[in-house]
């Protein structure tokens, strides 16, 4: 028999939607994957060379559970750079991918009995690692088309037991940034309430409005002992099989991780350290520059085709890489003893039908979206965006004629 805990959790929904497109296309069919939360490109030759050199150079054995002593140097390096905010080795802890990085701060300071504020539609890995430390998830739901939570709500979720909120901006899965204004007020609630804040910024390089991305730490510089910055090289070097994380806290949370990470992995893979350490020396920025020119291009295309929609307001796509679509009109319009109900419905019909792969917005906790990543291949994005368009369009047509 199982743990009990198991009973609470849910099953991965965006690895679930990876691999119903994996399982179509292995079955002979030319799917278009609009699912994964990533972009198919070809990583960074600096990288490539610091892992094939230290492979070469024979680097094999275990590391500082946190990492090795001059990559965490790095890390301070680059993020001080980024947030004209002084950090150092102390404050960072290389981790085995953002996901590590966030169960260590649930371990970290989460009890049994606490509460985490948690905001929707989210990344359904927040509330699973929160149930997994004994806690419990208070969901506040951000509403389209901005997706940018209301700061008298959060107000009103915060209760004796609250102890955390995490925040995620640019967000997974609606595009979301949060601005100045609302990361202060954030910030304020955070020292009022003594909350711990865990702020995932693991789509920080990619912002289209205009503005860098911008840190609750730098929005509220009152708010960093109070703060656990979680960050990845996935999604920005295009290497999310490698697994390399690391979050930027206190040196208290940085020792805990520290201690969990001796008994959970050791340490994250040397090769890839190694190999991100070559980058982070000697990378010259051109490749982070390239990718966010073709995600920001890819993004302005895929909104042109998107204005095609009919009862589908077009999405505000301010970051990430993902257009995260309101259904909601357009399902309360379909009859209600009609084959297509939900957004469940529409993914599976899109896969089915459209050959193009997507995720429901019940993956995120939301009924009513549905998420589409333009991480894909240029060649591949406008195509399968068109069949989404054409295949939504019809959507009404086909349920009166059904």
């Amino acid at each position: 028999m199982l743990a009990q805990r198991m009973n609470l959790l849910s099953g991965p929904g965006t690895a679930a939607a990876r691999e119903a497109a994996k399982i179509a296309a292995a079955g002979g069919r030319k799917i278009i994957d609009l699912a994964a939360g990533e972009v198919i490109i070809e990583p960074p030759s600096s990288v490539c060379e610091g892992a094939i050199a230290a492979i070469n150079a024979g680097t094999n054995r275990y590391t500082d559970s946190i990492g090795l002593t001059p990559l965490r140097k790095a890390v301070a390096e680059k993020l001080s750079a980024e947030t004209g905010i002084g950090w150092n080795t102390e404050n960072i802890a290389v981790t085995a991918g953002a996901k590590q990085a966030l169960l260590d701060a649930a371990l970290a300071v989460l009890d049994p009995g606490d509460e985490v504020i948690i905001i929707r539609p989210c990344w359904p890995t927040f509330p699973s690692q929160v149930i997994l430390a004994g806690a419990t998830p208070v969901f506040l739901d951000a509403r389209p088309p901005t997706y940018v939570p209301d700061i008298g709500a959060v107000r009103s979720a915060v209760t004796p037991r609250t102890k955390a909120i995490i925040i995620n901006s640019p967000n997974n899965p609606t595009g979301a940034v949060y601005d100045r204004t609302i990361l202060q007020a954030i910030g304020d609630l955070a020292i009022n309430y003594q909350l711990w804040i865990v702020s995932d910024e693991c789509y920080s390089s990619f912002v289209f409005t205009g503005a860098r991305h911008e840190s609750i730490v730098m929005a509220h510089p009152g708010v960093r002992s109070r703060t656990i910055l979680v960050n990845a090289f996935s999604k920005e070097l295009a290497i999310t099989g490698w697994r390399l994380g690391y979050f930027a806290a206190s040196p208290e949370i940085v020792s805990a991780a520290k201690t969990l990470q001796s008994h959970m992995t050791s340490n994250a893979n040397v090769i890839a350290q190694q190999a991100i350490l070559h980058h982070l020396e000697v990378g010259d920025g051109s490749f982070e520059r390239d990718m966010q020119q073709r995600l920001s291009n890819a993004r302005n295309s895929g909104l042109r085709i998107l204005s095609g929609l009919h009862d589908v307001p077009p999405p505000n796509a301010n970051g990430s890489f993902f257009f995260y679509l309101d259904l909601s009109s357009l399902i309360s319009a379909l009859p209600a003893n009609g084959p297509v109900r939900s957004t469940d419905d529409v993914a599976r019909l899109l896969l089915e039908q459209a050959d193009v792969g997507s995720v429901a917005g019940t993956t995120f906790g939301d009924a009513n979206g549905l998420r589409l990543s333009y991480g894909a291949p240029p060649d591949l994005l406008e195509p399968g965006l068109e069949r989404v368009v054409a295949t939504l369009n019809s959507l009404k047509t086909r349920q009166a004629a059904a």
